[in-house]
């Protein structure tokens, strides 16, 4: 028989191993490491990269000056971070949004987002990649990489001559690919080269002319 002693002490531990599984890290300088196979809350850092091993659970991973890479077939809410590319590995399945500001975007194989997907000035790529979510840049180039799957359309903005002008002039490449769709408009705000894969299925588009294509990548400029 379990003694009230020992079965208080037992209750409290129980209680208590999810809190101590679930550890917040938050730095003002310096990078975070989420080490593989455990289970974090936040990870918050300003000037510092932070890296998510390989099956790790997390909460929300956000910098502002550092990129972000994370292992395969891990779990995290959100990913964001303001000077810092954003990379994951195969099978990441991310809840909420990946964002980033001047940094490139790349999600691998089997990568799951439930919304948006956005950067200003950096590419992205996805290879066989479900977003819930758009997809949104406005300097940067995108390929929605073949088997990929965007519920939500495509946009990109107008640059603000103000702010972006050192690279305003650029026009970005937007490539859909192989058996890739784009269920929701594509929008483009300002000049962009368009290649759609013959194959590919995608949205009404406003403000450019899809060039179709039929071989493995579209062609070079």
């Amino acid at each position: 028989m379990i003694r009230p002693r020992t079965a208080l002490l037992l209750t409290l531990a129980l209680a208590t191993t999810p809190a101590l599984a679930q550890q917040e890290i938050s730095k003002v300088n310096g990078s975070i490491t989420a080490d593989a196979g455990q289970t974090y809350g936040d990870l918050d850092t300003v000037n510092g990269s932070i890296r998510i091993g390989d099956g790790v659970t997390a909460e929300d991973a956000s910098t502002v000056n550092g990129s972000i890479t994370v292992g395969d077939k891990a779990v995290v809410q959100s990913l964001e971070t303001v000077n810092g590319a954003i990379r994951t590995g195969k099978d990441v399945n991310v809840r909420k949004d990946v964002e980033t500001v001047n940094g490139s975007i790349f999600i691998d194989r089997g990568g799951v987002v439930g919304g948006d997907v956005e950067t200003v000035n950096g590419a992205i790529g996805l290879v066989a990649t479900q977003v819930g979510g758009s997809i949104e840049t406005v300097l940067g180039d995108v390929t929605v990489g073949v088997g990929s799957k965007v519920r939500g359309g495509l946009r990109v903005q107008k640059s603000n001559a103000g702010f972006f002008n050192t690279n305003s002039k650029k026009v970005p490449r937007i490539v859909i690919g192989p058996n890739a769709e784009v269920n929701g408009p594509l929008v483009f705000e300002r000049p962009v080269t368009l290649y759609v894969h013959t194959s590919a299925k995608i949205g009404p588009v406003t403000g450019a002319t899809a060039k179709p294509f039929s071989t493995d990548t579209a062609p070079a400029e």
